[in-house]
C-alpha cells in the first residue's frame, strides 16, 4: 500500500515537472505575458517563504506584504533573465534575485547604514556578474578574485552586509498585543541603577567600618568614599578647613588599620 502511494507521488511529481518544463520552453519561445503570470503564480510560495525568513530578522514595523511585493519584482526579473540552455535549476537561480530585491528595498528605506549598503551592493554586483558568466552560484574564492580581496576580508564584508535587526522599544514583549502586555522599554535593564544586592552589601560594609567612629568621622568617611566628595567639598559641608578634614581622615585610616591588625591576630591565635 505504501509502495503504491510512493509510486503515485513520484508519478505526479514527474508529470508536474514535465508540465513546468513545457511551460518554460513555451514562454521563452513566445514571451506570452499570460504564461509569465502562470510562472509567477507557481513560484509565489517561494517568494513568500524567503520574505518570512527575512522578516524574522527585522522590526515588527516592517510589513510582510511589503517584502513579498519587493520579492515579486526580483522573481519577475529572474523569470525574464533565466536561460534554459545553462541547465541550472530555476529555484537556485531565482532565490538570490528574490532576496536581493527585498534587501534593495530595505536599503532604499535606510534600514541599514550607507557603508553597509555600499558593501552589500558591491557583493551583489560581483555575485550577479559571476552568476551570469558561469551559469551557477560562484564560490567564495571566485568572489574574492572578482572583488580583489582576501577570503577573511570577503567573509567580513558578507557579515557586515547582513540585514540589521532593529527593534522598537514600544513593541510588546509577548505575542499578545493587548493593553496588559509589557512593552520592551519596561523590562530593559537600567545599567545606571543600583543593584539591590550591591546596595545591601554596601550598607553592611559602611556599618562595619564606621561602627566605632564619631559622627563627624563617620560623615567624612561616607562623603569621601561613597559620595565621591573631595576633601575641600567635605570641609565646606562640615564647616572645617581642608587640612583639618585630611587630618581626621588620616587618623580614621590609622585606627581602622590597627583594628584590622588586632582582628587578624585574634583569628590566628
Amino acid at each position: 500500500m505504501v509502495q503504491v502511494a510512493v509510486k503515485s507521488t513520484r508519478a505526479k511529481n514527474k508529470a508536474e515537472s514535465e508540465k513546468l518544463d513545457i511551460l518554460w520552453k513555451t514562454y521563452k519561445r513566445t514571451g506570452d505575458p499570460n504564461l509569465r503570470n502562470v510562472l509567477i503564480e507557481h513560484y509565489y510560495p517561494l517568494v513568500r517563504y524567503i520574505s518570512e525568513r527575512l522578516l524574522a530578522t527585522l522590526p515588527k514595523s516592517i510589513d510582510l506584504e511589503d517584502l513579498v511585493s519587493a520579492g515579486l519584482f526580483g522573481l519577475m526579473d529572474a523569470i525574464d533573465g533565466f536561460d534554459l540552455s545553462r541547465g541550472i535549476k530555476f529555484k537556485t537561480y531565482c532565490t538570490t534575485r528574490i532576496r536581493g530585491s527585498i534587501l534593495d528595498e530595505l536599503r532604499s528605506q535606510d534600514w541599514v547604514p550607507r557603508l553597509v549598503r555600499l558593501k552589500a551592493n558591491k557583493i551583489n554586483k560581483a555575485y550577479r556578474a559571476l552568476e551570469s558568466r558561469f551559469g551557477r552560484e560562484p564560490t567564495d574564492m571566485e568572489m574574492c578574485r572578482e572583488i580583489d580581496c582576501t577570503l577573511s576580508e570577503y567573509h567580513r564584508m558578507v557579515e557586515d552586509a547582513q540585514p540589521v535587526t532593529i527593534y522598537s522599544l514600544s513593541d510588546k514583549w509577548d505575542e499578545n498585543n493587548d493593553d496588559h502586555s509589557l512593552e520592551k522599554s519596561e523590562i530593559l535593564a537600567d545599567v545606571k541603577s543600583e543593584s539591590p544586592v550591591e546596595s545591601l552589601n554596601q550598607r553592611d560594609v559602611i556599618e562595619a567600618v564606621t561602627r566605632n567612629l564619631s559622627q563627624k568621622e563617620k560623615r567624612i568617611v561616607i562623603m569621601y568614599y561613597y559620595e565621591g566628595l573631595t576633601m575641600k567639598e567635605i570641609g565646606r559641608v562640615l564647616d572645617l578647613t581642608e587640612s583639618r578634614v585630611c587630618q581626621i581622615h588620616t587618623n580614621v585610616l590609622q585606627r581602622l588599620k590597627e583594628q584590622l591588625q588586632k582582628n587578624r591576630q585574634s583569628l590566628m591565635a
